[in-house]
């Protein structure tokens, strides 16, 4: 794994920050009317006036309205062209509407017919054994979302471990999983702020450790309740923050040593090669999850579980997975969501291409190394292999409430705002690159050029 260099120097002016801040909202609002319009017009049916609430969080008041996008660009409906680096916060990290794939819909879609029936495809035993190949898990089953597959993770693990509770890490992220939205707090473990309608206190179901700390895990797995360790072997939705040497093999003994399972949600550590984080750092989980990036940009999650495992869960005669158990959904393993999976795994998201993700995203986070040092910047970047984040701090944070702490909503909201004013899209719930395989070195540089000159404006 990659390790993160610190730069440090001077601080920042906040009322020079207020001043680019106001500019580039107004440089936003005039280049975007068309998008601006349809915000407003959507906002009579549209809750929140979007798709999805958290289509909100784009800078600038109004979000982007989208016309195309082809691999590694995205035109918006005013026909400004971005470098995207966002790609669906990894939902598109095979970059958009990659060729193969996309005949592979078309193909299943309005040729072969029958997406949604109820019925198995040969693609999608190709699509597990792939996934073993990667990942390890030998036996693998689909759902719509990660979330969907943690989800039905955490109720193995439950039904084979006779256990209540999982353990997850602060601040991680698993999508939408009720357990896993609570943090560690100064007076203790508390519902993460801003939970929304939180059907139990999750302490009631959820134990809750700091990342990188051992102690911690150790006395709260010695409980004996824990079924599963939830946990993304990286945290990437709070910034990335990195394990410290030997964290991850001491996580392992310790689930094995209290009899819970470990579950690998590789959803963004995808991002770390072919095989996520637990093919690159030789990680040996019980179960993995997954989910956006593996299907092209067609929604897939997938689950994954030891052949013990397997053989344990589909002869417990008390787990009725096949009905009561409810695991999956009507729409779960589609045929359509199949073949784009097999196409992206077997053309496009191959292990030969991730090596140039990863060299694309070295050159990236040399690219703000540069800048950052030119400039004596107190930041720093972080990378895991094909996407890279700076975070505003002299340290690279070794914890989720570190990370939390070292948020500033005013320089994301400048950084943001400067960059997609001069063609370049970053994720907008935080700093994050992502490189996908149509992503070049010129979209590299573009954006080192433009953060060199958003640098430049803030310290001059």
């Amino acid at each position: 794994m990659q390790d993160p260099q610190v730069v440090v120097g001077s601080g920042i002016d906040r009322s020079r920050l207020r001043e680019l801040v106001d500019r580039e909202r107004m440089s936003y609002r005039a280049g975007h009317p068309r998008s601006l319009a349809a915000f407003e017009q959507a906002g009579a049916h549209l809750l929140g006036g979007v798709p999805m609430t958290w289509m909100r969080m784009w800078p600038g008041g109004f979000p982007l309205y989208l016309d195309t996008a082809h691999g590694a660009t995205l035109t918006d409906l005013d026909g400004n062209s971005f470098v995207d680096f966002c790609l669906g916060d990894t939902g598109a990290m095979a970059g958009h509407s990659p060729p193969v794939t996309a005949a592979a819909v078309a193909r299943r879609y309005a040729e072969l017919g029958g997406p949604t029936t109820m019925l198995p495809t040969e693609d999608a035993a190709w699509v597990a054994a792939e996934l073993a190949r990667r990942f390890g898990p030998t036996h693998w089953s689909f759902t719509l979302s990660a979330t969907d597959a943690n989800r039905w993770a955490i109720r193995i693990a439950r039904q084979l471990t006779g256990r209540p509770k999982i353990l997850v890490f602060s601040y991680c992220y698993h999508g939408s999983v009720d357990e896993t939205f609570i943090v560690v707090g100064p007076d203790g473990p508390r519902s993460r702020e801003g939970n929304v309608g939180a059907p139990v206190d999750p302490r009631q179901t959820t134990r809750v450790v700091e990342f990188n700390d051992l102690d911690a895990l150790d006395r709260e797995l010695a409980a004996g309740d824990v079924a599963a360790v939830l946990m993304e072997p990286a945290l990437t939705n709070i910034g990335i923050v990195l394990p410290d040497p030997g964290y991850l093999d001491a996580v392992r003994a310790l689930a094995t040593r209290s009899g819970s399972l470990l579950v690998n949600d590789e959803t963004h550590t995808f991002s770390a090669g072919p095989g996520g984080c637990t093919r690159a750092w030789g990680l040996a989980p019980d179960l993995v999850t997954m989910g956006k990036s593996i299907g092209g940009g067609i929604p897939i999650g997938a689950y994954g579980l030891s052949a013990e495992l397997a053989e344990r869960i589909l002869g417990d005669s008390d787990a009725d997975i096949l009905d009561t158990g409810g695991i999956g959904g009507t729409l779960a393993g589609n045929a359509l969501s199949i073949a784009a999976t097999r196409a992206t795994l077997e053309h496009v998201l191959t292990d030969a291409v991730f090596e140039r993700m990863i060299e694309r995203a070295d050159r990236f986070t040399a690219g703000v190394r540069e800048v950052l040092a030119a400039g004596r910047l107190q930041w720093t970047i972080t990378q895991l292999g094909a996407r890279a984040e700076y975070r505003f701090c002299p340290q690279p944070p070794r914890t989720g409430g570190e990370s939390a702490a070292a948020a500033d909503p005013e320089l994301d909201e400048y950084l943001h705002l400067y960059c997609v004013n001069r063609g370049v899209l970053l994720t907008p719930f935080h700093n994050m690159a992502l490189m996908s395989p149509a992503t070049t070195d010129a979209h590299v540089d573009r954006h080192t050029e433009v953060f060199a000159a958003a640098a430049g404006e803030l310290l001059s």
